[in-house]
Formats: structure tokens, sequence, C-alpha cells
């Protein structure tokens, strides 16, 4: 047991090493690595804008951010922009929004011009009596 352990360790390192060591196409690409709200979480409130943080530069021109319901009516305030003090972040503003399903789209170009994109939901609930 202890020798299988020792070799998933030593696989676990030699994939790290090969990983970092070695050029990749995927590197360009700017991936999110977190967003608020959450995706799929599911808040008591209306969050008063949507935010995403990715791993790397983006391309202000080239990225944009939408909100729509469940009714696919766009409902953020049209404004998605990058961050101006932070170019790995996009954000759009919200106006109070009533409870129900929503859905975060999200396209972005990096720095090098890698293109990403993809979507998540979250969900305003009702608050409980």
């Amino acid at each position: 047991m202890k020798q299988l352990r020792l070799v998933a360790f030593g696989l676990a390192v030699a994939l790290l090493l090969i990983q970092t060591l070695s050029p990749s196409e995927a590197l360009g690409h700017a991936f999110p690595i977190r967003s608020d709200p959450r995706v799929g979480w599911k808040v008591t409130a209306s969050p008063a804008k949507v935010t995403i943080w990715f791993d790397g530069e983006l391309e202000p021109a080239f990225s944009a951010i939408a909100v729509y319901n469940s009714a696919k009516e766009r409902v953020d305030k049209n404004n998605g922009r990058v961050s101006s003090s932070d170019a790995t972040v996009l954000e759009v503003d919200l106006p109070p929004l009533p409870p129900g399903s929503y859905r975060v789209y999200w396209s972005v170009v990096a720095k090098d011009t890698h293109r990403t994109e993809g979507n998540f939901p979250f969900t305003i609930q009702e608050k409980s009596p």
C-alpha cells in the first residue's frame, strides 16, 4: 500500500512538471476561477451585480457578459465591462430582481486573442416568512 502511494505521488509530481514546463496552447485562454454569485448558488436577495474573476487579463473590447431570466429576457443593466481596476474581472450591474432562475452568459478574449465562453445559473429564492 505504501509503494502504491509513493508511485501515485511520483506520477502526480511528474505530470505537474510536464504540464508546467511544456508549452501549451491553452495557456493563452482566460478561464473563470470564481464568480459572485457563485455558479448554481441560491441567494435570498437580489445581487447588485454579477462578477466573474478570470485567471488572465481580458481584452475589454471583445469581452461581454449578460444575465437572462427563465423567460430568456435580458435583465441586466446592459453595462457589462472589464473592471478598470483589474483586467481579470468581468462584471455587469443588475437592477433589483424578483425571485426566480437566472443564467449568466459570458464571452471573453484573453490578451493574446484566445476566446473562451460559457454560462452558469443562479437562483434568487423567495424569503421565508
